[in-house]
């Protein structure tokens, strides 16, 4: 019998500690928080790989590190309310949700959006909700947001996700343009402006939906 007690804490050991990740709220979340449930049943025996896992069509649960730097990155507050952005079966939100007061994991998989609610149930998550949407679009209803974070690359972060981020908001994003590795990067609002701070090089698999158009010229303002 698998014993994922043993696979998480060699997780934490190895992959969370040694790469710079210092918060013990998120320590402890990552310690604690049963990976395997995220994953299909035979792919239970890899949750816990430094690595992306596939867990639908061109859809992926990010490997523990780049999640975790980049969460600690973020900042959330205790009474954060936060968007997730590609909350997949919801590993991620479950995370966050444990270093803020609520997140909204935003989620165009309808299959991927039930498993998320029915996770949330089953282990008590009660300040995370999953609703439908485009994900290149946000989810303006219940913001603005303290904090942002997309899980996946992406070659552009859009100007309706960012002018959703409160006054001083923060959002965290692998973003990769026409390069191998990407760069996880944290876009904090100033008034109408944003800017940007590269935190380390990254390898994440794309999140859909969020190419930039031939021809088009972003950048963040």
């Amino acid at each position: 019998m698998t014993n994922f007690n043993v696979m998480r804490a060699n997780m934490v050991e190895g992959q969370i500690l040694p790469n710079k990740i210092t918060d013990p709220r998120l320590i402890d979340v990552l310690s604690r928080l049963p990976r395997e449930a995220f994953v299909a049943p035979d792919q239970r025996s890899v949750a816990y790989v430094d690595d992306d896992i596939k867990i639908a069509s061109n859809r992926y649960l990010m490997e523990p590190m780049v999640l975790a730097r980049l969460l600690q990155a973020l900042a959330p507050g205790a009474d954060d309310v936060s968007l997730y952005i590609g909350c997949g079966s919801g590993y991620g939100v479950a995370v966050l949700a444990s270093l803020c007061n609520t997140v909204v994991g935003l989620e165009c998989d309808a299959k991927l959006l039930a498993r998320a609610s029915e996770l949330f149930l089953e282990l008590e998550i009660d300040n995370a909700v999953v609703v439908a949407g485009s994900l290149d679009k946000g989810y303006a209803e219940q913001g603005p947001y303290d904090s942002v974070f997309i899980e996946g690359a992406v070659e552009h972060v859009p100007s309706v996700i960012l002018d959703q981020l409160v006054e001083g908001g923060r959002l965290a994003a692998v973003i990769r343009s026409g390069k191998s590795l990407g760069e996880a990067t944290i876009i904090k609002r100033v008034g109408d402006r944003y800017g940007r701070r590269v935190i380390f090089d990254a390898a994440a698999s794309d999140l859909p939906g969020f190419k930039v158009a031939s021809g088009f010229n972003f950048v963040t303002r």
